[in-house]
Parts: C-alpha cells; sequence; structure tokens
C-alpha cells in the first residue's frame, strides 16, 4: 500500500534545494563584483581593480581617507545604464517571489506530511510552489544575463568624478555575483520542476478517498451471540452428577 507521505520525498528534498537557492539569490544581490573592473590609473586605485555591483561600486586605496571606498547606485542617478536598474528592481522581486515560494512550497509538502484532510488542495499548493520557484529563477536569471552580456561587450559606466572611477576600464570580467547568480537559478528551476511534476494526488489520491481507513467505509467485527452456539443450547450443559442421582 502507498502512503501519501511517500509520494512527496524528492519534493521534501526540493523544499530544501528551493531555500538553499533563495539564500543564494539574497547572497547575488548583496555582492558588489557583478563587473570587475581593471584600471589603468592607479594613483588612487591602488590596486587598479574596482569591483561594480548593483547598488555600490569599490576600490581598495591608501590615497584616500579610507582603506575601502565605495559609493552608492541609485535608480535616480542619471549615468546608472539601464541593465543596472532592472537588475535592481528584478532581485528585489526575486528576493521575495523567492520567499513566498519557500512559504507555499512548506505548506505543500507539510499538507503532505501532515494533513489528512482537503487533500483535494495538495495539488493546488504543489503547483503554486513550482511556479513561484520558477518566477524567482527567471527573475534572476534575466538582469545576470543581461548584466554578463554588458561586460562580455566590454560597455562601459559613466560614473560622475566623485566616484574617482574611469569612462572607461582597461578591461572588465565577470564577477563572482553572476556566477552564484546563475547557480542559485539553476537550483531554483531544478526545485521547481519537481514541484510541478508532482502528480500522484491528482491521479490517485481522489479514488482513494472512499477508500481512507480515517474515514471509512469501516468493517465491524461483533462477538458471537448466545443465538450463535452451536446446536441452538441457550442454556449450557447439565451437570452429569445431577443427572445421576
Amino acid at each position: 500500500m502507498l502512503y501519501l507521505a511517500q509520494t512527496a520525498h524528492w519534493q521534501f528534498w526540493a523544499l530544501i534545494t528551493g531555500f538553499l537557492a533563495w539564500i543564494l539569490t539574497m547572497t547575488t544581490a548583496g555582492i558588489d563584483d557583478w563587473r570587475i573592473w581593471q584600471v589603468d590609473n592607479v594613483s588612487v586605485i591602488d590596486s587598479g581593480v574596482a569591483w561594480v555591483g548593483i547598488w555600490r561600486a569599490c576600490f581598495h586605496s591608501h590615497v584616500l581617507p579610507k582603506m575601502e571606498n565605495c559609493w552608492s547606485i541609485s535608480i535616480s542617478n542619471s549615468f546608472v545604464p539601464v541593465e543596472i536598474i532592472v537588475a535592481q528592481v528584478m532581485m528585489m522581486l526575486a528576493v521575495i517571489c523567492g520567499l513566498a515560494g519557500n512559504m507555499t512550497a512548506a505548506v505543500a509538502v507539510r499538507m503532505v506530511y501532515f494533513s489528512v484532510e482537503n487533500r483535494r488542495h495538495i495539488r493546488l499548493a504543489f503547483a503554486a510552489g513550482g511556479i513561484l520557484y520558477l518566477l524567482t529563477a527567471t527573475l534572476c536569471l534575466v538582469p545576470l544575463v543581461w548584466n554578463m552580456t554588458s561586460v562580455l561587450n566590454n560597455r562601459t559606466i559613466d560614473f560622475p568624478p566623485e566616484f574617482h572611477l574611469p569612462a572607461a576600464p582597461v578591461s572588465q570580467e565577470i564577477g563572482s555575483a553572476i556566477g552564484v547568480g546563475l547557480f542559485s537559478s539553476i537550483l531554483m528551476l531544478i526545485s521547481s520542476l519537481f514541484f510541478l511534476c508532482y502528480r500522484y494526488t491528482w491521479r490517485s489520491v481522489s479514488s482513494e478517498d472512499s477508500r481512507d481507513p480515517l474515514h471509512g467505509p469501516w468493517t465491524v467485527t461483533t462477538l458471537p451471540q448466545n443465538s450463535d452456539l452451536s446446536n441452538g443450547d441457550t442454556l449450557g450443559i447439565d451437570n452429569p452428577g445431577f443427572t445421576n442421582e
């Protein structure tokens, strides 16, 4: 006999994978090195390397008062390219959508392992969790691919003078943030596929509800009554001692 809890083991691991992917998505949004700039002017930037993220640009310097100098990048700044603006918006939406996906997926798995009622909603919960995971992966992939394309095409950012960054770098590389983001998106896609492929309740559980041991029907077994005794004798057997007298 196949129990309902035995049908969602893969989805349980997909939930753990989705939670890990959500953490990596938040990490991607916060890492500064989406782009790694190599600059030739080392009078201010001692290492010749600057890190450009979607929220700020940073570099190390012994000339300025701070060792690590960072300047915030806002949507309202006129110099910010479109791909960074889109990344700021879509990565925040991905974090929110990923949180909603984890909550929905957790409810779906809980319904399988602990709930015995309202089983007709299990399929809907799994589908909603899978769709939210898929949407999270899409929201994360679009800005990642767009910014990766900009780096590969060596597109520049016209930073203002207070950033102490050149108008164009000597060269630029793809930062670790994009790699982490791509990995988290792949994990999200895998989790969404497992949740969307959960079809056991759609096929079988509804047909097994009539045989549910918690809801009946039950087989009633009763003890034999006096009328069911052999030979129809309801008074028992006479004592031989009294018979001899």
